[in-house]
């Protein structure tokens, strides 16, 4: 077969003999490749490499900034008005003292800035694909025309026989030739931390999930223990790893929510504004008859035009949403791209996987079995302190004695190590070996004294063909004649005769039941009869179909240590001694983290790679799912068509046995269905859902680099019930940036409005200048706005459905309330002005006839800080809220209300902006036309309590 003629990846080669995969792939299992096939192969197939695609380089991501069309308005704001000040430059039509081009310098400042501050936040290169090729090794060993070689890992192709050995790092997809007691970490591709035994005899079904396929090897994973010879079928990106990294270059990043109303508020912000300014420019002609005014009518547009943009959004935003970060990494959750803080809020769907986040990632005995009665047993993580319940009753071990010698078994026949490390109690070894010296340790039993009572002097070691261990041990102090009277512990005085030895046995309970003849009946022992033995393998099941991972427990008492290799025939004739079913338990605060989900209308879902009856018992417990729901299998998802899955995705709140691709097949499946998802993962299989998922969460604890990099947020404490309180942030912070646009744009309608009726009612001169319009909403707007940004959460923030990520940033009554609020700015305003106007052109006036712009301008900044105490609660008036609950809004009004006085007061910032010096007379009609705004808000809250209405 030549090169051009080899299968194209699509070959199952899990379902293939060893032979039949040799020969797809034209190679010989003991000399390999000849330098010709490699060369043709490595032109046909490229490197073994993970291919990049181009992304936006740093100058389109900055030049992209500048397309908004807020922006691009203000560019053109600044444009006209610096042909104005360069006009009256030459004709020599300036002020003395006046600045030129103030306005222009000060607006293309704003604009700058905001293109730098959107940079910033959109520039975070995507390094998830860096991550991912980390993870490949840089040098193999392979077998090339029948002698071997180390090339580099890009040089592999398919056809090569690569060997491995422990600690090293997989470098290509293959399907095992041989392999001597070979384990391999895959906790990257499948997520499951053990390590998998591979046997190169297997002959898999086609459909048989990734973390079964115990014939193959895989990219990126890493080999644990043992050797293999390997044929190489994948390389690059056909291999697993390879689909990962294409499906994460494939995944295309979407808006925000946020982003989104952005974009429609300043659509309709600029829309509503050049309409106006066509209208005043249109009545402002027809009123005069002609253009002569025009340059009049330019300056009211360049002023209405900065005044309806809020400059200073972007920066109140992005402040808030960095306090929000602050305020959640309090909480363990880091936040990785910035706008995810408020996206979280609009989470309907929390996809969490299993193991770690739902689970503390430690196996603890739920349940043990002995004499044909069931013990419930209590405790937390590793920690060697709980009870043997029996019936819901407390037992003392004196009653049980068979508990102590199940505790025994559990303790000697152990590699583990139980240990306190400052305070915690953790594991050297094997989480599953930890479950059972925990609960050795709860029975009374440690394994170092038992260490020296039973020293190991021989044992089997498990296999995965055995599945069981044994450990022989020499029993102190035992000579001849009666073992009880000889100082042997009373917790295995029944165990023995004279024997000086004795095994114990653990594995799998079917195939160690076989072996056994005789059950270890309290203090006693007694013939195995065909009854119990059917009562020991129904209890078995029972255990089993709880999700609970079982283990057998057996002994046998021996006269002379058993000869190396010979554990088929000594591993016979064992006396049976117990069950032992373990769960890598619930946490036990995702209980009530769940729970408060369902209270906010957030479902929560689990993706797992576990088997499918622990998955339905875990999520049973922490009320996921109920008694009945149905399970949804990776093989059954993977015959499913998208339409299909679709239309089950609403129905299923389990997924076990899952894949990369099945995971983000369900976050695309709920996404066209509506849902807004949170999808959590730690391995390199996660990485394509994490990118896909509205918010992708990382674990911070067991997660991978690749994992972090896709992600938007990381869990610092691997913890389910932390994405509850960010996801309760998240609606805080959208709570308050919907308060502070609501308190913004408000008088920014009403400072248009206020601009376009002043020629239109005959006053000379436009009231207010772009500099001064620039003032108001960075300065007199954004600090106030920020205050408002760390407002306290409202009582029933999680006691209500999450609010649609698609709704318009004016739902809800926020484009009315605006309108409202602008409209009754404007006519407090008019009427300050129209009195002002008169006021300053009277006959006998001593001050500046331009006094009454300083006024209008007054007016509208006093204004807002009237506004700005009004508006923290929606329904509750100013009077029944505790004014320091929020102390900044309070030190925001008193310092923004100083600063307006000192442009007004102190003679450089008067003349710079363009102010005139007020009388107290003068400032005490702009405080008390100021202070009807905040009469009318608190006015408008007793209003919808009389009617019974409550503004959202």
């Amino acid at each position: 077969m030549s090169a051009n003629s080899l299968p194209e990846g699509a070959a199952v080669w899990h379902s293939l003999e060893v032979d039949k995969a040799l020969d797809l792939l034209d190679s010989n299992a003991d000399s390999g490749l000849t330098p010709q096939e490699t060369q043709q192969r490595l032109q046909k197939y490229g490197p073994n490499e993970l291919e990049e695609t181009a992304g936006r380089s740093a100058w389109e991501i900055l030049l992209d900034q500048f397309k908004n069309i807020m922006l691009l308005m203000l560019i053109g704001v600044a444009l006209i008005s610096g042909f104005l000040d360069l006009m009256a430059l030459r004709e020599g039509r300036l002020k003395p003292g006046e600045v030129p081009f103030k306005d222009t310098i000060a607006i293309l400042a704003i604009v700058i800035l905001n293109g730098i501050l959107g940079y910033v936040q959109e520039s975070r290169a995507e390094k998830a694909l860096a991550a991912l090729k980390k993870m490949t090794s840089p040098l193999v060993r392979v077998l090339r025309d029948a002698r071997l070689v180390e090339i580099a890992a890009k040089e592999l192709v398919p056809g090569d026989v690569m060997l491995l050995e422990a600690g090293m790092q997989i470098a290509a997809d293959g399907r095992l030739i041989e392999q001597s007691n070979l384990q391999v970490r895959e906790s990257a591709l499948t997520g499951e931390a053990e390590a998998v035994n591979k046997q190169a005899s297997l002959k898999l079904p086609e459909d048989t999930s990734l973390g079964d396929r115990l014939n193959v090897v895989y990219q990126g994973t890493e080999v644990v223990q043992g050797r293999a010879k390997v044929l190489v079928t994948n390389t690059g990106m056909t291999t697993e790893l390879g689909k990962i990294a294409a499906m994460l270059q494939a995944v295309e990043s979407e808006p925000t929510p946020l982003q989104q109303r952005m974009t429609q508020l300043g659509n309709v912000l600029v829309t509503g504004s050049l309409i106006l300014v066509a209208i005043v420019v249109a009545g402002g002609v027809i009123r005069d008859g002609g253009f002569k005014n025009i340059q009049e009518l330019l300056e009211v547009s360049l002023s209405m035009a900065v005044a309806v943009v809020p400059e200073g959004l972007p920066a109140v935003i992005t402040v808030t949403l960095a306090l929000g970060t602050q305020r959640m990494v309090r909480q363990n959750a880091l936040i990785r791209k910035l706008p995810a803080v408020e996206t979280l809020g609009s989470v309907t769907t929390i996809c969490s996987d299993k193991t770690g986040t739902l689970t503390q990632n430690k196996m603890v005995v739920q349940s043990v079995s002995t004499n044909n009665k069931t013990f419930r047993v209590t405790g937390e993580g590793y920690a060697p302190t709980g009870d043997f319940q029996l019936n819901g009753q407390k037992i003392s071990l004196e009653e049980s004695p068979e508990i102590s010698a199940l505790a025994v078994a559990c303790a000697v026949c152990n590699d583990s190590v139980l240990q306190k490390e400052q305070g915690e109690w953790a594991i050297l070894g094997d989480p599953t070996e930890g479950a059972l010296l925990t609960l050795a340790g709860k029975a009374g039993i440690e394994k170092d004294q038992w260490n020296s009572k039973l020293p190991r002097v021989a044992e089997f070691p498990f296999s995965s063909e055995r599945k069981r261990m044994s450990v022989i041990s020499q029993v102190e102090g035992v000579a001849t004649g009666d073992a009880s009277s000889r100082g042997v512990d009373p917790a295995i005085a029944g165990f023995l005769q004279s024997e000086p030895y004795l095994m114990f046995t653990k594995g799998s309970p079917e195939l160690t039941l076989a072996r056994c003849t005789q059950i270890h009946l309290g203090n006693d022992t007694g013939t195995l009869t065909e009854e119990q033995r059917q009562k020991i393998l129904a209890e078995n099941d029972l255990m089993a179909s709880k999700g609970l991972r079982v283990l057998g427990f057996a002994y046998k008492p021996l006269v002379e240590i058993p000869p190396e290799g010979s554990d088929e025939t000594s591993e016979q004739g064992l006396v049976w001694l117990g069950l032992v079913g373990m769960l890598d338990a619930p946490r036990p605060e995702v209980r009530a983290a769940v729970q408060e989900c369902r209270e906010a209308g957030i479902r929560p879902v689990m993706i797992t790679g576990d088997h499918q009856l622990t998955a339905r018992a875990i999520a049973t417990d922490l009320g996921i799912a109920q008694e009945g729901d149905r399970v949804l299998t990776g093989q059954e998802l993977q015959r499913m068509t998208d339409q299909e899955l679709e239309q089950n995705v609403d129905l299923v709140s389990i997924y076990a046995r899952v894949s990369p691709e099945h995971k983000l097949r369900i976050v695309q499946a709920l996404q066209r269905r509506g849902r807004f998802v949170a999808m959590t993962g730690d391995g390199v299989n996660d990485a394509p859902a994490l990118k896909q998922a509205d918010i992708g969460i990382a674990m911070g604890i067991t997660g991978t680099d690749v994992s972090k990099e896709a992600s938007d947020m990381v869990l610092l404490d691997d913890n389910f019930a932390t994405i509850v309180s960010a996801t309760k942030e998240g609606r805080v912070v959208y709570t308050n940036i919907r308060r502070f646009i609501k308190y913004i744009l408000g008088s920014n309608i009403g400072e248009v409005l206020t601009i376009a009726a002043a020629p239109l009612i005959g006053l000379g001169g436009v009231p207010l200048t772009p500099l001064q319009i620039l003032w108001m909403n960075l300065v007199t707007d954004g600090l106030p706005a920020l205050a408002l940004a760390v407002e306290p959460p409202e009582p029933d923030v999680m006691q209500r459905p999450p609010f649609s990520p698609r709704e318009s940033i004016f739902a809800r009554g926020l484009g009315s309330y605006m309108i409202r609020i602008g409209i009754i700015f404007a006519i407090i305003t008019i009427a300050l002005m129209w009195w002002a106007y008169q006021h300053t052109h009277a006959a006998g006036y001593q001050g500046n006839p331009e006094a009454w712009k300083t006024m209008v301008f007054t007016t509208l900044c006093i204004a807002q800080m009237g506004h700005a105490i009004a508006i923290r609660s929606n329904n509750r008036l100013t009077i029944e809220m505790n004014p320091f609950s929020n102390i900044f809004v309070l030190a925001a009004v008193v310092v923004t209300t100083i600063l307006q006085l000192m442009l007004v007061y102190v003679p450089p910032l008067r003349d710079f902006f363009g102010t005139h010096y007020l009388n107290m007379q003068e400032l005490g009609v702009c405080i008390g036309f100021s202070a009807l705004m905040f009469v009318w808000i608190e006015g408008e809250k007793i209003f919808l309590r009389i009617m019974g209405k409550k503004a959202v």
